[in-house]
């Protein structure tokens, strides 16, 4: 039997634009880096690195906030920060990055440099509307990715396997929204079948968010292969709690399809460049009430990806109106998505899985 390795949710920490706004995010990162036992020498640049994507914020956007958090594949560790701003956005990203470019009065260091201390990095603005910038830095920096090119690939050529992001209510420091996808272990940079949960916990705050963690454990202890079976552990498992609007699907590049099954208030889309299709879902609450549910299939498009979100996202996002998003790393699609659609009176949780190309 195969084993399998999962990419999770791990606890984010949302810092909003302000005065304390760098050195917050640099004790955040530091405290980060150091708990996932990177070098002193290591936790230093991670320190730079966060400290100069915050002062850049501060400095050039209208509005914005950073998320850090760990990140976690097999035994792979990372310490990850995504920033999303509200404008005003560049219009030539690559030549933002070059070594020499500056638009004055930040620390110096440049995006150039904060490309280079990251073992993973990427950027996506929309002018007039707003910039996701997303770097992971890894202890041993086993794989390096970088912006630009012809698509979001990784140093050996394959695209990463998914990214996700949570946003709590304001308000709340934890979320109920949760994504986990399981992938099997010998097939960690293939083109294997990918099973994807996004689950929205009932209400907010603590209780919500523990349905969502109970969620990922049996998500992640199941062997089940078809969507409708995994559905049924969750419900069954979920039982007694308050409950979730819960969708599970399992993409096959090999066999070119998605088959998904999903009961309450979540959104999934096929997306295109200029085009997404719904894949549709039940009503009902998962551990609760579920009705008897079937599974929808569709025809995976090379280089299109699959969208999972909860209803903390609005569904009036069209990808035509993100142009060149569908080609960066799965973390800025969904940070991206989220920061043109996510609404702040409600949890809101996004997952991606990009569909490989060849």
């Amino acid at each position: 039997m195969s084993s399998f390795l999962v990419i999770e949710a791990e606890d984010v920490v949302w810092l909003r634009a302000g005065s304390a706004l760098a050195a917050t995010a640099r004790r955040e990162a530091a405290a980060l880096a150091t708990r996932i036992g990177l070098a002193e020498s290591r936790v230093a640049e991670v320190s730079l690195a966060v400290t100069e994507i915050a002062t850049n914020l501060m400095r050039h956007a209208d509005d914005g906030a950073i998320a850090l958090r760990m990140s976690r594949m097999g035994n792979q560790v990372a310490v990850e920060c995504l920033c999303l701003d509200t404008g005003p956005g560049m219009a030539d990203v690559n030549g933002a990055v070059r070594d020499g470019y500056s638009s004055g009065g930040t620390l110096g260091i440049g995006l150039g440099a904060i490309e280079r201390l990251a073992d993973t990095f990427d950027v996506h603005s929309l002018p007039g509307r707003g910039t996701v910038l997303f770097a992971r830095f890894h202890g041993e920096r086993p794989l390096s990715y970088r912006v630009g090119g012809d698509g979001a690939t990784d140093e050996d050529g394959t695209r990463p396997v998914a990214a996700g992001l949570t946003r709590p209510i304001s308000g709340e420091t934890v979320c109920g929204d949760t994504w986990a996808v399981r992938i099997t272990a010998d097939d960690a940079r293939g083109d294997g079948p990918v099973m994807v949960l996004m689950c929205d916990g009932l209400g907010h705050g603590p209780l919500a968010a523990r349905v969502g963690e109970r969620a990922r454990q049996i998500f992640r202890r199941s062997a089940a292969v078809h969507p409708h079976d995994v559905l049924r552990q969750l419900h069954d498992g979920l039982r007694g709690t308050r409950g979730a609007a819960l969708a599970v699907a399992r993409l096959d590049p090999r066999a070119g399809r998605v088959d998904l099954c999903g009961v309450g208030n979540i959104s999934a889309f096929m997306v295109e460049p200029s085009r997404r299709s719904a894949l549709l879902s039940h009503p009902g609450i998962v551990g609760v009430q579920m009705p008897t549910v079937r599974t929808y299939s569709a025809d995976l498009v090379a280089g299109s990806a699959l969208v999972m979100h909860s209803d903390g996202l609005h569904q009036r996002w069209s990808p035509a109106d993100l142009p060149g998003l569908l080609w960066r790393h799965p973390a800025v699609i969904a940070g991206q998505i989220l920061n043109q659609a996510g609404m702040r009176r409600d949890d809101a949780g996004i997952v991606v899985v990009p569909v490989p190309s060849r």
